[in-house]
Order: structure tokens, then sequence, then C-alpha cells
């Protein structure tokens, strides 16, 4: 979650950052407010600054870091290497990541071969440029006085690491560059560039790094994992360690009319099919889930590519409709947060894809031959499947789930199901969020919860949308 002080401190710093659109035109400035997402101000409410203020005072805290984004990535401003800094601190604390003591960087730097490290010198600059600060140094007296150009922490890396090498340790380095006390999302990001192929150009020295590296990593409960590639290259992503079975779904079972009835064509390959029924009473997504979670594009190129779907956008729209119709009907709260969460993201495929009805297991022997603990525990309501292999079981409960006799009475049985089906899907490595059914019983009030919910839900689970 983000502090109320951090907020208000971003808040101040993009506010100061937008004030350089004051060198723009009248008219240049409808557009760029447009594309910066700021709500629009006429040209004749005010002077090139009033309707500046007046654009952005409007926008709300929700939107303040996709504002961020267009100003770190636009080339309309002009901010200085200490002020970037911040903002994208800021930023990236949105994310929630990982926490990485001190002592464990210490640990991991003086594990660090810094002439491996540096060995493709442009590659490793652009990386050092990347995130930490290397030339903005003010000229001192005396090179004012003699007409000397200052010595930056670039001219000082220069010397020590490309010209002497063996002058400086990775540690020593780490320190001129403020490694040890820089953010967790800084340093994490900062982390996964240096074993990236982009940096050491070979394959055997970035499993190397990344076996040093994981070495103190792991103390604190995290480690460096290869979770796709780059052109060819192993791509690695810290991730938690301490997320039980934190690994990708071979098969996801979901918008089921009823309980699926499933074998396996081979079991070496994890390759099911569904038998018995329609073709379409359940769907089985049996795509790799990429390393970003699995995300509306994901499941529209599925679907129009399963269901020879010329358009794009009636993919989109077919598939909606298949989705919202496999919602029991005797739920109004489920569709209530099914339709909010399409109506808040919008059609973006970049958010992540919720998907209805998901069963966790299945049994393929009756009730009669297993006993009612045959369909026990199995199916989700909702399903959001996150970056780093995060899962996250979203689930409306009504009276249904604790009373009996329609609600009449109560019944601690149930109730004590549930509970110990919370506890088993946690131990699992999924995160259980319930609602209650009166809290989505009318779509309003459900795009009420939602547009609260989702953001703060998104910001713990280091979700982009």
């Amino acid at each position: 979650m983000v502090d109320s002080r951090d907020r208000s401190t971003l808040r101040a710093l993009v506010g100061e950052a937008v004030l350089g659109l004051g060198g723009l035109t009248h008219r240049q400035l409808t557009p760029v407010f447009e594309q910066l997402g700021m709500p629009p101000v006429p040209e004749e409410a005010g002077t090139k600054r009033e309707r500046i203020e007046q654009s952005f005072s409007q926008v709300p805290d929700a939107e303040l870091p996709q504002l961020t984004r267009g100003v770190l990535e636009q080339g309309h401003f002009h901010v200085s290497p200490s002020t970037r800094h911040r903002l994208e601190d800021l930023l990236w604390q949105e994310g929630a990541p990982l926490e990485i003591p001190k002592k464990v960087r210490r640990e991991l730097a003086r594990s660090l071969d810094l002439t491996q490290l540096a060995r493709y010198r442009d590659p490793f600059l652009r990386l050092l440029d990347r995130f930490w600060i290397t030339e903005e140094l003010g000229p001192s007296i005396a090179d004012l006085l003699n007409g000397r150009r200052p010595v930056t922490l670039r001219d000082r890396i220069e010397r020590h690491v490309f010209r002497n090498p063996g002058d400086w340790s990775a540690e020593e380095l780490f320190e001129e560059l403020g490694v040890f006390n820089a953010g967790d999302a800084r340093f994490g990001r900062f982390l996964e560039g240096l074993v990236s192929a982009d940096v050491l150009l070979d394959e055997t020295l970035q499993m190397e790094t990344v076996r040093t590296v994981n070495g103190p990593l792991r103390t604190a409960g995290i480690e460096l994992r290869l979770t796709g590639n780059d052109g060819g290259y192993p791509l690695f992503t810290l991730v938690s360690t301490l997320l039980y079975g934190n690994q990708r779904p071979k098969n996801i079972i979901f918008a089921s009319f009823g309980k699926p009835d499933i074998r396996f064509r081979s079991s070496v390959d994890n390759d099911i099919e569904i038998v018995g029924g329609r073709r379409d009473d359940t769907l089985v997504y049996d795509r790799e889930i990429p390393t970003e979670g699995l995300r509306w594009r994901d499941l529209h190129a599925w679907w129009q590519e399963a269901r020879h779907i010329s358009s794009e956008s009636d993919a989109r729209t077919d598939l909606y409709q298949r989705l919202l119709k496999v919602i029991p009907r005797n739920s109004e709260g489920q569709k209530n947060l099914f339709i909010a969460y399409h109506k808040i993201l919008g059609p973006s495929p970049e958010d992540p894809a919720l998907l209805p009805e998901v069963w966790l297991h299945w049994d393929h022997k009756t009730v009669q031959e297993r006993g009612p603990e045959a369909l026990l525990r199995s199916r989700m309501d909702f399903l959001l499947l996150l970056p780093q292999g995060q899962r996250v079981v979203l689930e409306v409960d009504g009276s249904q789930h604790f009373t009996r006799d329609r609600g009449r009475t109560p019944d601690t049985a149930k109730y004590a199901d549930m509970v110990a089906a919370d506890r088993d899907l946690k131990l699992r490595g999924y995160e259980v969020f319930r609602f209650g059914h009166d809290e989505l019983k009318d779509l309003g009030a459900a795009q009420v919860l939602l547009r609260q919910f989702l953001p703060d839900m998104f910001r713990r689970f280091r979700v982009s949308i």
C-alpha cells in the first residue's frame, strides 16, 4: 500500500514537472492534456499556467501513477536526474516491491566479481546510467576558478573500473552508486538488469552470476528465477520463495456449466480432454501463462483462434458473453462483480483476465462412489493469474454459505467447511478475498466497492493497469 505522504509528495513533484508544459502554445496544450490523461481545460480559461494548474488539480490520486509515467516517458518534460529518480521511486513503490535488507545487499555485493559484471563496458554503463545518478554534479569553486569540468561519478567509474580494473570491488562501486540505501524497487530492478542478456551478453555468464546472487538473496526468501526468454537468452525475475508452489498452471479449466468430466489423453504431457456434454460446456485454456500473468489479450487471442473468429473485436464480445452466461442465475452478486470489473477497467487487453467458475481439482468418481467430499472445495467463483505466479481468488458469499433451510437456520458446519477451504487454498499458494452478497446486491454498489478495492489489490500484487 502507498503511504498518503508518498502520494502527496508524488503530487507535488508531478505538479512541478507539468508546469514545464508552459513552453507549449495554447493550441498544443489541448492534445497534450489528452495524451497524458489530464482533464481538458478550454483556451479561454486563462493563461497557459492557469490552464495547466486547473487541469492538474482535477487529476484524482488514483490516476497520478499513470500521469507520472507520462511525465517520465514523453518528450514534453525536462526533469533533472534527481527528480526523475524520486518520481520513479514513488511510482515503483506502488507495486509493493520485495524487501531486500541492507545486509543481504552488502553480502551479495561482496560475492560478485566486478570485472565479470563489467566485461561489456557500454551495456554496463547504460545500466548504471539508467538506475543511478552518475553525472549530475555541480562544479566546485576550484573548478569554476580554474575553468575545469567537474569530475563526475561517471568519470570515476571509467577510471577505477575500466582504465584501472581492480581498483574498486563490486561492494565499493555499489557504495559509490548508493545501492545499499536505495529503495527496494530500484534495487530489485537493477539486479534484474544486472543479470540480463542486455548487460552480460553471454548465457553462461548470466547463469553463473544468477547462482552467485541467489546465495545471499535466498536468506531473505527471494531469488532470481528463470521466467522466460529474451531473444533466446534466459530472462530472470525476482520472486518470493515464500509463496507456496510458485509455478505456472498447466491447464485452466473454467467457465463450466457443471462439474466437468475430464480424462488424460497423455499423462506425460498433461494433455487433457473434456468428455461428454456439449463442446462449449467447459473451457480449457492450455497455453503457457506469461510471466506477467494472464491478461485479456492472451485470452482474446486464444478464443479468436480456437473459435476461428476473424475480427478481434468480435472475439472479445463473443468471449465476454460466453463468460457472463456461465455465472449462476441465482447469484446476482457474482454477475454484478463480473460486469463491474469490466466497466471499471474497460476493454483494455493489458488488464488481468477475470476467469469465472474455475475448477481447482476434479474427481472422476461420482458422489455415490466417493461420497459428498467429492464435490467439496473444488470450484472458485473467480480466479486472477497475476505476475510471477501469484494467484488471487474472489469469492461471493450468499446466505447459502452459512445457513440451511433456504437461509432460515444458521449452519456452523457449512461455515466450518468454507473457512477450511480457504485455509486449503492459501496453503496451495492462492490468496482469497471474500465479498458478501449484499455488498454486490446491485451493479451500482458493486462498482463503488470495486473502484476502491481493485487499485488497492493490484498495488498489493504489483500489477500495473
